[in-house]
């Protein structure tokens, strides 16, 4: 078994990654899918802290754009990211991986409030931790509040796990011939206005060096590959 070049990494997941065929909902299946991979990491002796999107439920932009209050739109997608939460805690449970689920707004029937001591308490004892509800404030993206908790629980690195094998200058299916960039540097990132990302989390990425690995979720070993150091993906870093 290879030696993980990462002791405690921060995944990033959008909510899609949970869908249906068609694009939007929870699939059990595709969680218990997502869950194996995921269990794939923890063989190699990583700890793994997640943060939970939630597009295949619901999309604030969506709702502003037919007038819908900011505050609102952004409190509805935090719900919609404890649901994908929960789908993924019992997926995980399910194969035999202990994990709980974090949430930055309080709801202490179903799911444990945000404490950074005690995350970082679970991902020691081998647990998986699960943080949903983004920062528990609107105005803020789930990939800033991946980029947050990273820094909060000291991981080596930050994963972004999407559908795209990469970071491309545009939309590779909008246009197959969209350049590849296998590493930039976090001024080029910002400077780009990449959109596989938000120009915060990438800001905060820079000001804390700590990398940002984007790789496609569903290359087969490919989670495991991007711990154990392998070339995988577009790197940002400095």
């Amino acid at each position: 078994m290879g030696k993980a070049a990462y002791g405690r990494v921060l995944l990033k997941l959008g909510g899609e990654a949970l869908a249906g065929s068609e694009g939007y909902g929870i699939d059990p299946q595709r969680a218990e899918d997502v869950a194996s991979k995921i269990g794939g990491l923890l063989k190699h002796g990583v700890q793994v802290a997640i943060v939970m999107g939630a597009g295949n439920l619901w999309r604030g932009t969506n709702g502003r754009a037919h007038g819908m209050d900011r505050a609102t739109a952004d409190q509805m997608g935090m719900l919609a990211t404890v649901m994908n939460s929960l789908a993924l805690r019992d997926a995980l449970e399910r194969i035999g991986v202990r994990a709980r689920v974090h949430t930055a707004i309080e709801m202490s029937t179903i799911a444990e409030p945000y404490i950074r001591l005690r995350a970082i308490n679970q991902l020691d004892k081998g647990h998986v931790v699960i943080i949903g509800a983004g920062t528990g404030n609107p105005y803020f993206t789930t990939d800033t509040a991946a980029a947050l908790r990273a820094m909060e629980i000291k991981a080596d690195i930050l994963i972004k796990a999407t559908k795209v094998d990469g970071i491309y200058a545009e939309d590779p299916y909008l246009n197959p011939q969209a350049q590849r960039y296998e590493k930039l540097t976090y001024s080029e990132a910002l400077r780009l206005r990449i959109g596989i990302m938000d120009s915060t989390a990438i800001a905060l990425c820079m000001e804390n060096n700590l990398p940002i690995l984007v790789i496609d979720l569903w290359e087969p070993h490919g989670l495991e590959r991007a711990v154990l150091g392998e070339k995988i993906g577009s790197i940002i870093g400095l």
